[in-house]
C-alpha cells in the first residue's frame, strides 16, 4: 500500500500547487466552477486583511508523488475575543476519495491546533465565517453561486468517519423573480411606512456608505452563532471589489428619518461568466471578463449580505425594514433578465428570517454544514 505524505506549504511554488489541487478533484464534476487563480492567490496572500488578526497553515497531501489533497488550519484572534480561546478552525479542504488521505490531512490540522493549545476544531471556513464556509450536504445537483462552496458527495462521509459531528447547518434559499411577490410584500406592508424608505448606495461616497453598511452588519449579526466582525480594512477591500460588479440599485440602505437602519446587497452571479475560463485570466480572458461584466445579461444573483440593527430586530418595524429591502431589490431586477435569486446563507435556527422569506415563496434548496470535533490531549 502506498503511504500518504503531508507537506506544509512554505514556498510560492507550493502555494501555486495548493491552489491548483481542485482542478484534479472536480475534473468530472459538471457543476464545479473553477475559481480565478489570481483571486485565490490574493485570498491567501499575507496582504489579505484577514491575516491582520489571524494566522493560517496550509498542507498538501501526496500519494505516489502526486498531490491528492489539501487543507488549512486557522486561528483567529477576533474569534477568540468574542467566543473562546480553545477553538481553532480548518478549511480549504479538497481531496480524492481516500480515507487515508483525509486522515493524513486532518492529523496535520489536529497536531498543529493542539500545539497552539486548542481543544476543539470547527470548520470548514475558507478562511473565516465571513468568507466561504460550510460543507455541502444537500443540493449537490445544483451549481454553486458566486462565493459559495461546492464539494463532492463523499466529503461528509469521510468527516463522519474521522469523528466530526454537526455544529450548525446553514441554509441557502432560492426565489424566482415574480411581480406577485412584490405585490404580496406591498400588501403586507400597507401604505403607512412613515419615514421608512430605502435608497441605492451612492458610489461617489463609497467609503462612507461602506462604513454605514458594515456598522449595521456588525451590529445586526453580533449575537449570531460564530460571529466574527468585519474589520474596516476587510470591508473596504470587499466593498471596492463589490463595486466593480454590482449595480448601486441592488445594494440598498434602509433609513428611518435619514438614519441607516438596514441594508441588502445583491450581486450578480459571477459564476455565470467565469465558468468557461478554467481559472485563467491571461492572456485574453481578462478582456472577456471586462466585456462580460459590462454586457452579459445575468440570469441569477445572490443576496450576499443583509442586516437590520439589533434595536429593530424581532419587531414589526424590523420585519418592515427587511420586507421593504427585499421588495425594492426585486423591483429593480424586474427590469433585468435576472430570473433567480439565491439568499445565502441563513442559520438553521434563524427562524424569524426563515419565516419572512419562506412566506414570500423562497424555497430551501441547499444545506451546508459546519462540523466540530474535540481535540484529545
Amino acid at each position: 500500500m502506498t503511504s500518504v505524505s503531508v507537506i506544509k506549504v512554505k514556498s510560492n511554488k507550493e502555494l501555486n500547487k495548493f491552489i491548483k489541487i481542485p482542478w484534479r478533484i472536480y475534473k468530472n464534476d459538471p457543476n464545479w466552477v473553477p475559481p480565478l487563480f489570481i483571486e485565490r492567490k490574493l485570498h491567501l496572500a499575507k496582504s489579505n486583511p484577514y491575516f491582520h488578526h489571524a494566522k493560517a497553515w496550509l498542507w498538501i497531501a501526496y500519494k505516489d508523488g502526486e498531490p491528492v489533497g489539501r487543507i488549512s488550519a486557522q486561528i483567529d484572534r477576533l474569534y477568540e475575543e468574542r467566543h473562546d480561546s480553545k477553538t481553532g478552525h480548518w478549511g480549504l479542504l479538497e481531496a480524492i476519495d481516500s480515507p487515508d488521505v483525509f486522515r493524513a490531512l486532518f492529523n496535520s490540522v489536529e497536531k498543529q491546533l493542539k500545539k497552539e493549545g486548542k481543544e476543539r476544531m470547527l470548520g470548514p471556513f475558507n478562511l473565516s465565517i465571513n468568507q466561504e464556509c460550510g460543507m455541502l450536504i444537500k443540493g449537490f445537483e445544483y451549481p454553486p453561486f458566486f462565493m459559495m462552496p461546492h464539494n463532492p458527495t463523499y466529503y461528509p462521509k469521510r468527516l463522519h468517519e474521522l469523528g466530526h459531528t454537526k455544529a450548525k447547518d446553514l441554509i441557502a434559499y432560492s426565489i424566482e423573480k415574480n411581480k406577485a411577490t412584490i405585490d404580496r410584500i406591498q400588501t403586507i406592508l400597507g401604505r403607512r411606512l412613515g419615514s421608512l424608505a430605502t435608497r441605492p448606495i451612492n458610489k461617489k461616497e463609497l467609503e462612507r456608505e461602506l462604513d454605514s453598511i458594515f456598522y449595521i452588519f456588525n451590529n445586526a449579526w453580533s449575537q449570531n452563532w460564530g460571529f466574527v466582525p468585519f474589520t474596516r480594512d476587510e470591508y473596504i477591500q470587499m466593498g471596492k471589489s463589490m463595486n466593480l460588479i454590482a449595480s448601486p440599485n441592488l445594494i440598498r440602505i434602509s433609513e428611518i428619518d435619514g438614519k441607516p437602519v438596514g441594508f441588502i446587497a445583491l450581486l450578480p452571479n459571477l459564476n455565470e461568466i467565469i465558468k468557461d475560463m478554467d481559472g485563467r485570466l491571461f492572456p485574453i480572458n481578462w478582456l472577456k471578463l471586462l466585456w462580460r461584466l459590462k454586457f452579459h445579461d445575468f440570469k441569477s444573483g445572490r443576496v450576499l449580505l443583509m442586516g437590520v440593527l439589533k434595536e429593530y430586530q424581532n419587531s414589526l418595524i424590523g420585519a418592515a425594514i427587511s420586507l421593504s429591502l427585499i421588495r425594492d431589490v426585486m423591483k429593480e431586477i424586474l427590469e433585468t433578465p435576472m430570473t433567480q435569486m439565491e439568499l445565502s446563507w441563513i442559520l438553521e435556527d434563524n427562524l424569524a428570517m426563515s419565516r419572512i422569506i419562506e412566506g414570500l415563496g423562497a424555497k430551501p434548496y441547499k444545506t451546508y454544514r459546519i462540523y466540530e470535533k474535540a481535540l484529545r490531549p
